[in-house]
């Protein structure tokens, strides 16, 4: 394609700039061939006519294309197009990686950002690389995923300059293997491996110029894998920076360990080192930089990591020593004897050499000796040689630096060993944090070893990536020209080859006068021919090295001084000599050591001083000198291998360098590029210069290079299709294959063939032609956009044509029809006057007519009323008279009759008193009698008892009347009272009206008449009357309207009173679900411990069986022992004092239970069982085991009997009452003697006991009805008075019924938060109850074995007394089973033998399919029917038993069928019908409403199932949690692509923006799938017949995690972020609304966990342009975050020529209002889709009658009897 077809007016291309780099202009006149200028216009509107010179400026991009994920997508590659897609990604979407090609782009943002949370690490495992946005976890996943698959070694590669992000990004990677890997074996290598991190910091990490954190070294973290999973790690180290410790720069710090010490002084342990603030050294104060961290902090962090690692605390401490005593080293003066400088000393009393000294364990004076001097050997004699002061202050600090380097060393072996796996790995995943290229003003030999490590490092990352270009163009069968790249291997033999620069080096090092300046001559000489190596201008010693960065100027200056930098073999010695077992082991280790090629050998005897811990000889090791680079050599783990001791630094390092490169050689890299954006550490600021620097020196604009050499954009036929659809012809469309539509279309697009090849699945562009192909669909789909329009245009103007002539003949319709009505209006106007004329004079006629008919009606009325009135006056005279007659004759005959009565009664009273008299003194004869008093009180007992039973009923009667009398009181006085207001308002009402009428029609009869001479005064007291009524009646209106008023008052109150109910009622539910889910997590945690104790359980059963080998009695002892634990540790409700009690009450019952079985009473048939299983035993054995299956009985004897001395240990009551109570406890028979034997008691005895209880009783009924009279008649007056009370303050007791009934539902949920409350407490306390329940069993166990011997002995000696003892207590105990007659019909009776049985029928061994037609919760009704005979029978322990055992084996088979959802599904449902069971059938009344008569028969009378239910609570929240869990694992897999990757709706993927890396495999699952999914699962819960609400709050807790899923992979994927994307989204979600509305799920929460994935959907949908735009957004989105927002914003990639791109000041703005709405609160960006919410298991009653239960065959339970 010609240069005039690409350049032509409107095209946008870069142009260079100064400030910027390059800078994007727009042609405004076309380029033609031959022109020496180009005409542009800048972006500010400038005009520039640039000069054309070797070649055009490069073409800018589509605007779809910048920004891409991968900027090897870009259709022009080059530097601009690289930069300015980096800086949009960074400042406009805020992202700060990048893929280009097999290197990840990592711009440090200088700002921690919400993309390395754990939900992150699990959204990125399991995905292809192209599937999310580009992140360092994506790489990650990809080696990972590599080294699993094909089973070979990866490594990451990780450069950038200081300050660029290289630590944290390994540590990210560190994070990521570790948390996905796992570990296998050591739990905690996963912490180990994460635990170096913070030591290698503190040793060689520092404060920099460039970064506060800044790595001064090199390592490559080794972590090994085995079955995919952690194993161990090992680190070696390369380049330690130990130059720093004696010198910083200004503004800079020494290594971090050393503030850190000295932040920490003031701790107890480290008080004895002498330390103190960092300033008061001389190594930590040169640079004077600003503490930026928490050192004491950093401290303990550091001394945690090593605690993991496991260095003991003794080794800290000596470590801490050894660097304590460099700081001293650094503080020791040397002061020269004279200004020539000859010779130098330190002063005795010098206080850093004394605490050196001490902290070393050497003497002060060897040390001031061999600071000062040399010692030479010649081949006669051997003498010392004082040094100069400055000779001596370079020995010191090369002591420090040796000292310092071989800490380090020991410090990375101590972490290998702790990182060591024993087993080994098979594959490993390397981390190399190595520098990138360095280029300061001034270079030395620091930079030059950097540079060269990282010319070795390019020319590998050339290889890899021209390797990977040539595998796919071969696998694609794509011929194309194998071009060349920039190969950097004539720059690495100038620097290690034949006569390098390296060998040159180590001959000037040979020479004894070597100096820099003749080294650098040399290296003129040599060098100068070379393309790589060149000579400054300036006359310096100086040399430039041609990098493939650029060129590097290196000062000569040091080189030869630093490859030296010998350490005195005599300070060595002194240091191997030390007390200090740490520092003789570090340089113990290091051998022989190197040396130092200016020492003489000398054989002279040793100085005066402490004999040494390691005798050398004098000839080989008395006078050497260890060589010492400022620069480490590098540390192989673990070992001494150290290179051999002639070869030199550089020697050293370029071994090691090939080492390196043999070990990435081996594996597969994956490249990471860290770029610094500014040096000011600002976040968010991207400086353009440094950063095409760090791009030009990292080697990515050379990958770019090598891509757009070849064909660097590459499509899959599929996406190709999808995304130019648009310009393939129909005839083309009809083919079925598409690499022939693709090879079609593009011969007729692009002409050129050169311009593109199509490979096997891809097709292949060279550079440019994607933006050609965009150019061509853009204009495509413009011209749809102009026929739509134009068609769209017509139909509008069409129809607003029609809409016009509508209105038109509208409006000529209306008019006409206007003055048709108006015409019509006037006709009836005319004859309405005819009619109203007509009516007046008519009316007139009758008015003056009926006017003189009343005055003759009136006249009349008043003549007949006079003659009545007369008429019945008389007739009152009349009456009143017969009245007064009537009532005096009476009055006079009732005289009469009293006179007689009262004769006649005092005549029968003188007889009757006569006759009684002879009564009584027959009475008195007979009541001396004894058989009349025994014929009078027979049966008087009886009686006694009829009447307290009489009267027991007659005062709950009379109470029960009472509730009734004043219920009734009130309702009637309430009653009462409204009606005689209601009767007093009609009457006055009535009245008044009446009186009203009555006066109107006084005056129009006065006014008729004319009378008014006579009646004018009545006329006017009438109206004034009038008058006053009528004002009366106004005032009665105002008060109406006041009561109103105020009603309207009191109702605004009320309203405000329940707005205020309701607020405290949420509150309360908002506590309510807060308390549920704090006691679920309790649950939890509960399960999580109970899996942990039977795991260790388990082991140590698993330890027991393979080293024990155990008699039958040992076994049965052992047996017997742990079912006697297991019964006792699942009673949770009894604390450690009850257990204690009952051990030490146990004893004293087991002893007479034991003299009862010995000896011969009958046993009990459970006993039978126990005694035949110990047949052929020993006597001790027999009597233990029949010990331990008794246990409960005796337990419940020993209660029984603790009650019987209670109540004979009893105070003695008043003497009134004692009769009575004895009366109560004993028998009437009994009490009476009928049921003795009479040659035993006395009938005398009988009578006078019989006697006295009945005058006792007597009079005891006597008073007591006395006393309920009394009360009787006190309570009436009360109730009396309570009614007139009540009829004052009926209004108000009204309102305050209202109030109680509105807070009713408040205190209900306070009722339950409590009790919640409770639950918790009551579960923390089990928890330690269960921890305490071994040792105290154990005791137990202890003492009975005493116990058991002891008893062993007294069974001989028990005689016929205790035997008739131990049978009056087996007789008096009450009978435990009743007989089968009085049982109820609803139980089935089972021993406790069968209970094993019965967990394995219904539990273990149960299957659904087994029962065919029966109820899914079948063994729940078992359990519980099994669970009422236990009641029936009060047998608390064994019921106790039986749940317990139901409830551990629901836990085994929960945890063999984990992943079951319908076995997890069918054991909620039992569990929760189980404890509804227990609830209805309880005694609390609040669960009986809806029982029926037969239900109530069958409910539990002894027992109280609250505990029980607890238990089953816990065990229900467990179950569900697991039901959801095994749910998720169906569901996560299936989230993604059935929500984000199908595309219900066709045709919109071609929307999608180009460049990026996208999965070509069509979806793994879709929407229908996923629909039919949740389907599956809510038919299981209604298969098993779970509670509804429980079904809905497992698919809300799903639905919650589909939408938390898919709204974190929106936002982690830009290529989900556009408009066609959130159109299939919210269709999406309209499915699920829809399945949600068809399963009649609308009122079960489930439409609210999707609001957040609806706003999201939304805001991809919304317009996003202006500030309106941005309220709007604000006001949508108020359930997304403030972060997840702009998140959205920043990644949203619009259509193509359809939409415009989101401005920063638009999402500037966004991002302000939602912070002003929501405050400056920190949000999350991801959903943490781990959230359980609190289930809440509601009580619904069962309907199934217990008696009517069928159990089925199949289920062998025959040997549970039916009741």
């Amino acid at each position: 394609m010609a240069a005039g077809d690409l350049y032509v007016q409107g095209a946008r291309v870069w142009i260079p700039d100064c400030v910027e780099v390059w800078r994007a202009a727009e042609i405004t006149r076309g380029y033609k061939e031959g022109d020496t200028v180009l005409h542009l216009r800048l972006e500010d509107g400038s005009v520039l006519a640039h000069p054309i010179e070797s070649q055009l400026p490069p073409l800018c991009n589509p605007d779809c294309l910048s920004g891409a994920d991968d900027l090897v997508a870009l259709s022009y590659l080059h530097e601009p197009a690289v930069l300015h897609s980096l800086r949009r990604r960074f400042l406009e979407a805020k992202a700060i990686y990048t893929y280009c090609g097999i290197v990840l782009v990592a711009i440090n943002p200088y700002k921690p950002l919400p993309i390395y949370e754990e939900e992150v690490i699990y959204a990125y495992s399991g995905r292809e690389m192209g599937d999310m946005d580009p992140h360092i976890f994506a790489l990650a996943e990809e080696a990972y995923k590599q080294m699993v698959r094909f089973g070979k070694n990866q490594s990451l590669i990780i450069s950038g300059e200081s300050g660029a992000g290289k630590t944290a990004s390994a540590k990210y990677a560190m994070r990521y293997f570790t948390t996905i890997g796992g570990c296998l074996g050591d739990s905690s290598m996963e912490e180990k491996v994460l635990a170096s991190s913070p030591i290698m910091e503190a040793f060689g990490n520092a404060k920099t110029t460039r970064n506060d954190n800044s790595s001064r070294f090199g390592k490559y973290i080794e972590i090994g894998f085995s079955q995919a999973r952690v194993t161990g790690a090992t680190i070696k180290t390369y380049l330690l920076e130990k130059s720093r410790v004696t010198f910083q720069a200004k503004a800079e710090r020494n290594y971090h360990i050393f503030y850190q010490l000295c932040a920490s002084a003031t701790l107890p342990e480290l008080q004895g080192l002498g330390l103190c603030g960092a300033e008061s050294f001389h190594y930590t104060r040169q640079g004077t930089a600003a503490q930026s961290t928490d050192d004491a902090a950093n401290l303990d962090s550091t001394r945690h990591a090593f605690s993991l690692l496991g260095v003991p605390e003794a080794d800290q401490l000596e470590l801490f020593n050894i660097l304590a005593a460099i700081l001293h080293l650094g503080n020791i003066v040397i002061r020269g004897r004279d200004r020539r400088g000859d010779g130098c000393f330190v002063e005795p009393a010098d206080e850093a050499l004394g605490l050196f000294c001490t902290l070393l364990g050497i003497e002060a004076s060897q040390v001031m000796c061999w600071l000062c001097h040399r010692k030479l050997v010649t081949a006669g004699e051997t003498y010392l040689k004082p040094l100069s002061r400055q000779q001596a202050l370079d020995s010191r600090d090369a002591l420090a630096k040796h000292m310092y380097g071989q800490v380090f060393r020991w410090m990375v072996s101590r972490v290998n060993h702790a990182l060591r796996s024993l087993e080994g790995h098979r594959t490993s995943i390397g981390i190399l944090d190595i520098y990138g290229f360095e280029m300061f003003e001034v270079n030395s030999f620091e930079q030059f070893c950097i540079n060269y490590a990282n010319e070795k490092l390019q020319q590998l990352f050339n290889l890899h990536v021209f390797k990977l270009e040539q595998e796919e163009y071969v696998t694609e069968e794509i011929p194309w020209v194998f071009v060349d790249f920039c190969d950097n291997q004539p720059c690495i033999e100038l620097i290690e080859g034949r006569l390098g620069i390296l060998d040159l080096l180590n001959e000037e090092c040979k020479m004894p006068q070597g100096s820099d300046g003749s080294w650098a001559q040399k290296l003129y000489q040599t060098h100068l021919s070379s393309s790589h190596f060149q000579k400054p201008k300036r006359p310096r010693d100086a040399f430039i090295v041609c990098h493939f960065a650029g060129k590097v100027e290196y000062q000569c200056g040091g080189f030869v001084e630093k490859n030296r930098d010998a350490v005195p073999e005599e300070l060595l010695g002194l240091l191997r000599a030390s007390k200090s077992a740490l520092l003789a082991e570090l340089f113990l280790e290091e051998g022989d050591g190197r040396v130092s090629l200016q020492s003489r050998r000398s054989s002279g005897p040793r100085m005066a001083g402490r004999p040494s811990r390691r005798s050398l000889p004098s000839s080989h090791k008395s006078n050497k000198s260890i060589s010492r680079q400022a620069w480490g050599a590098p540390q192989v783990p673990g070992c001494s291998c150290w290179p051999s001791p002639r070869l030199s630094c550089p020697s050293q390092f370029k071994s090691s360098l090939n080492r390196l490169m043999e070990t990435l050689g081996s594996t597969t890299p994956h490249y990471i590029r860290c770029i610094k954006p500014n040096d000011g550490k600002q976040p968010f600021v991207f400086d353009s210069r440094r950063a095409v620097e760090q791009l030009r020196a990292c080697g990515v604009l050379e990958t770019i290079r090598i891509s757009a050499s070849g064909y660097p954009s590459r499509w899959m036929y599929q996406e190709f299709l999808e995304r130019y659809r648009a310009l393939v012809s129909r005839e083309e469309l009809m083919g079925t294959d598409e690499k022939q539509i693709c090879s079609l279309a593009l011969e007729r697009l692009l002409q050129d063939p050169s311009k593109y090849r199509c490979g096997k699945s891809k097709v292949f562009f060279r550079a440019g032609q994607v933006a050609h192909l965009e150019e061509l669909r853009y204009q495509r789909l413009r011209a749809a956009c102009i026929l739509l329009q134009r068609h769209l245009r017509g139909w509008l103007a069409r129809r607003r044509f029609g809409r016009v002539r509508a209105a038109a003949v509208c409006l000529q319709r209306h008019a006409r029809g206007t003055l048709a009505r108006r015409f019509a209006r006037m006709l009836r106007r005319t004859r309405a006057a005819v009619m109203l004329q007509k009516t007046l004079r008519m009316v007139l006629a009758r008015r003056s007519y009926l006017r003189m008919r009343q005055a003759v009606i009136t006249i009349q009325a008043f003549a007949r009323g006079m003659f009545a009135r007369r008429l019945y006056q008389q007739m009152v005279w009349h009456q009143k008279a017969v009245v007064i007659q009537a009532a005096v004759r009476g009055w006079l005959a009732r005289t009469r009759y009293a006179h007689l009565r009262g004769a006649v009664i005092y005549m029968q009273c003188c007889y009757r008193r006569a006759r009684a008299r002879r009564e009584l003194r027959r009475l008195r004869v007979e009541a001396r009698s004894v058989e009349h008093y025994k014929q009078l009180h027979k049966g008087m007992e009886i009686k006694v008892i009829q009447l307290q039973c009489r009267l027991d009923e007659q005062a709950q009667e009379k109470q029960r009347l009472v509730e009734q009398l004043s219920g009734l009181s009130t309702a009637h006085a309430e009653e009462v009272q409204c009606l005689r207001a209601e009767v007093q308002r009609l009457r006055e009402d009535a009245a008044r009206d009446a009186q009203v009428q009555w006066l109107q029609e006084r005056l129009a009869e006065l006014e008729g008449h004319n009378v008014k001479t006579c009646l004018g005064q009545e006329v006017e007291e009438l109206r004034q009357h009038l008058a006053e009524v009528e004002a009366v009646k106004l005032q009665l209106g105002k008060e109406r309207d006041a009561l109103v008023q105020r009603m309207l008052e009191q109702s605004q109150d009320l309203e405000e009173q329940h707005q205020r109910a309701a607020r405290e009622s949420q509150g309360l539910l908002q506590e309510l679900e807060e308390e549920r889910a704090r006691y679920q997590s309790l649950v939890q945690e509960y399960t999580r411990l109970e899996q942990g104790y039977e795991n260790l359980r388990d082991e140590v059963a698993f330890h027991r069986q393979n080293t024990l080998r155990r008699s039958p009695s040992s076994e049965s002892f052992l047996g017997s022992e742990s079912s006697y634990l297991s019964s006792v540790s699942t009673d949770p409700s009894r604390d450690g004092s009850e257990q204690q009690a009952e051990a030490s009450g146990d004893i004293g019952g087991l002893e007479e239970h034991w003299q009862l079985v010995s000896e011969g009473p009958q046993p009990q048939p459970g006993n039978e069982v126990l005694l035949n299983g110990s047949v052929g035993q020993d006597p001790p054995e027999k009597a233990y085991l029949l010990l331990l299956g008794q246990l409960k009985a005796a337990k419940e004897e020993l209660a029984w009997t603790r009650e019987e001395l209670r109540r004979s240990k009893a105070p003695v009551e008043p003497e009134e009452r004692k009769p009575l109570d004895f009366f109560k406890r004993r028998n009437i028979a009994e009490m009476l003697g009928l049921g003795r034997s009479p040659e035993k008691v006395a009938v005398d005895d009988d009578l006078k006991h019989a006697y006295d209880a009945v005058q006792v009783a007597n009079r005891l009924l006597a008073s007591q009805l006395r006393e309920e009279k009394q009360q009787h008649e006190e309570e009436v007056e009360g109730l009396h008075l309570d009614i007139c009370s009540l009829k004052q303050l009926s209004q108000q007791q009204a309102a305050l019924i209202q109030d109680l009934q509105r807070h009713q539902g408040q205190e209900g949920l306070q009722h339950r938060v409590l009790r919640l409350k409770k639950e918790n407490w009551e579960l923390a306390q089990k928890l330690e109850k269960e921890e305490r329940t071994t040792l105290k069993l154990q005791k137990q166990l202890r003492a009975y074995e005493k116990q058991i011997q002891e008893l062993t002995v007294k069974r001989e000696a028990v005689g016929p007394l205790q035997e008739l003892a131990a049978s009056t207590v087996v007789l008096s105990r009450p009978p435990m089973v009743p007989s089968l007659a009085g049982l109820s019909q609803a139980m089935l009776a089972w021993r406790m033998e069968d209970e094993g049985r019965i967990i394995k029928a219904i539990i273990t061994d149960y299957k659904p399919q087994s029962s065919p037609g029966g109820l899914p919760d079948l063994p729940a009704y078992i359990l519980f029917l099994c669970f009422r005979h236990a009641d029936h029978c009060c047998d608390e322990p064994r019921a106790r038993s039986l749940l317990d055992a139901a409830i551990n084996a629901i836990k085994r088979v929960m945890k063999k069928h984990s992943d079951d959802f319908d076995m997890v599904a069918l054991w909620l449902a039992n569990t929760c019908r189980l404890l509804n069971c227990l609830r209805q059938y309880s005694q609390d009344e609040s669960y009986w409403q809806g029982n029926t008569a037969r239900q109530n028969k069958h409910r539990l009378q002894n027992m109280d199932p609250q505990s029980s239910c607890r238990s089953l609570g816990a065990l229900a929240v467990q179950l569900y949690q697991q039901l959801i869990r095994t749910a998720e694992k169906s569901l996560k897999p299936m989230i993604v692509a059935a929500m984000l990757e199908s595309e219900p709706i066709q045709g919109l993927s071609s929307s999608c923006p180009p460049g990026h890396r996208r999965s070509s495999a069509a979806p793994a699952h879709t929407l229908p799938e996923l629909l039919r999914q949740l389907g599956s699962f809510r038919a299981a819960l209604d298969h098993h017949g779970l509670a509804p609400s429980v079904g809905h709050q497992a698919l809300r807790q799903l639905l919650f995690l589909i939408s938390g899923t898919t709204l974190n992979y929106l936002l982690l994927r830009k290529d989900t972020c556009s408009w066609s994307r959130g159109i299939q989204l919210r269709y999406n979600i309209s499915q699920l609304e829809q399945w949600l509305r068809a399963e009649g799920l609308q009122q079960s929460g489930a439409r609210e966990v999707l609001e957040p994935l609806v706003q999201a959907a939304q805001l991809l949908q919304v317009k996003k342009v202006t500030e309106e735009d941005a309220g709007a957004l604000c006001s949508l989105c108020t359930v997304l975050s403030p972060q997840q927002v702009v998140k959205i914003l920043r990644a949203y990639t619009p259509a193509i020529g359809l939409e415009e791109r989101i401005s920063p000041s638009f999402i500037s703005t966004v991002e302000k209002q939602l912070q002003d709405q929501y405050g400056g609160e920190p949000s999350q960006l991801l959903v943490d889709t781990s959230h359980l919410f609190p289930v809440h298991l509601p009580f619904t009653a069962s309907p199934v009658h217990l008696d009517e239960l069928r159990i089925p065959d199949a289920l062998d339970l025959a040997f549970l009897v039916r009741l």
